[in-house]
């Protein structure tokens, strides 16, 4: 009874949260396996001294991120090449995202916006109303004019991310956790901040899989506390599964 209890109040709770599309992964307190066992899910007894998901964790990202990047190795020397033949640039871009503990790190990207983005920003935000409103709602822009021709497709197809391998082997970053935030944003998570730095962020999570761009900011932070209290490996193999669908039908681009 004290188990059927725990699962129907954590049924609701994954209702509110909009969670349906991920299945069976996870539903409040209790982790609901295919094969009908349950098992509680890590959260309140989780050590605040070390990222959620411990050593096995740390294991299973090092081996698919040093794996994914011998694998990638060619398509990454294309899109350098790419990026070189059509813009004098630099290649990476590393900007600046809160990580485990609230440490700072630099999250890298193939670059894919113009060298003087920063000025085309607030260029544009200053003369588009809209454009004003949708950045501070979201910190994204659909037509954001900062991005280039090459940039845009590497986003569509979130190849600009690969370069966050490198982050999750310096263990800055992991293959599924929170998205990485900036200063900007750790005010809107409020009472959740703290429950965002229990964790490494991560390359692809609960929001990347589950509308993106197309999801609210509120919804998203949402998503980011959910799968802190919740990370197992069955959820993180479970959501890089369906990582690759998303990317494959880039839904929720932008």
């Amino acid at each position: 009874m004290l188990e059927t209890g725990r699962l129907l109040r954590g049924a609701t709770a994954a209702a509110k949260l909009g969670l349906g599309e991920m299945g069976d992964l996870h539903i409040g307190e209790v982790l609901v396996r295919e094969h009908g066992g349950l098992e509680r899910a890590p959260g309140a007894l989780e050590r605040l001294d070390r990222p959620v998901g411990g050593a096995a964790k740390r294991a299973l990202d090092v081996v698919l991120a040093a794996g994914a990047l011998v694998a990638l190795a060619p398509l990454l020397l294309v899109i350098v090449a790419l990026m070189k033949l059509s813009d004098p640039g630099p290649v990476l871009f590393g900007h600046r995202r809160i990580g485990f503990g609230g440490r700072y790190f630099l999250c890298y990207k193939f670059r894919s916006m113009a060298t003087n983005s920063a000025e085309l920003l607030q260029e544009l935000l200053q003369r588009d109303p809209a454009a004003r409103a949708e950045w501070e709602a979201s910190h994204k822009l659909r037509n954001d004019p900062r991005v280039t021709r090459l940039g845009r497709f590497l986003r569509e197809t979130s190849l600009d991310e690969l370069p966050q391998l490198f982050n999750v082997l310096r263990g800055e970053m992991s293959l599924v956790g929170p998205r990485p935030i900036v200063d900007e944003e750790a005010h809107r998570y409020a009472h959740r901040f703290s429950t965002y730095k229990r964790a490494r962020p991560g390359l692809t999570g609960m929001w990347q899989v589950n509308g993106r761009s197309d999801t609210s900011y509120a919804t998203r932070v949402k998503y980011d506390s959910y799968y802190v209290r919740n990370a197992s490996t069955l959820l993180d193999l479970r959501i890089m599964a369906k990582t690759v669908k998303v990317v494959v039908a880039r839904d929720g681009s932008c």
